[in-house]
């Protein structure tokens, strides 16, 4: 399991924010499983992909954790990534864990779930706009399309 520093997890929640500062660093720095992470909870099949192929289990099953997979959260308590499993835990509105990484000075992994919680709000309030709702229903009509022609 690779180990990621207090500076790391403030980039990726920098990037998390759409801030490009922090995007450039990840890229940089060899982190961009933590771009591709991001993606993946924004379900960006080719990032999944792309965590799978690079054997990134511990943020797949966090990915999965923060979309309520009971069985990714247990995977991440298996392995000791304590830290991964709280800040899932925090986005699906668990205080204790908050309590509990705040106490250890985790602060860095509660302002990462705050950032996720606030991107995948961003995201669903985008989805529900009336543009959102619009753009939504095209790329359902391409995707039908496509489904049609591979039959």
């Amino acid at each position: 399991m690779k180990h990621y520093s207090t500076h790391a997890i403030d980039q990726f929640t920098r990037h998390t924010l759409n801030d490009t500062s922090g995007f450039n660093w990840l890229m940089n720095n060899g982190y961009r499983e933590l771009i591709a992470t991001l993606d993946a909870i924004r379900d960006d099949k080719m990032a999944f992909k792309y965590l799978m192929d690079g054997k990134h289990f511990v943020l797949l099953a966090f990915v999965n954790a923060i979309w309520e997979d009971s069985k990714a959260l247990k995977f991440l308590l298996d392995v000791k990534a304590f830290d991964w499993a709280a800040c899932a835990n925090i986005i699906n509105g668990d205080d204790k864990a908050e309590e509990a990484l705040n106490k250890l000075n985790k602060k860095h992994f509660v302002l990462l779930a705050h950032a996720i919680q606030s991107r995948i709000h961003e995201d669903g309030d985008r989805n529900v706009s009336p543009w959102g709702v619009m753009s939504n229903l095209l790329n359902f009509k391409k995707a039908l399309k496509k489904d049609e022609n591979n039959r």
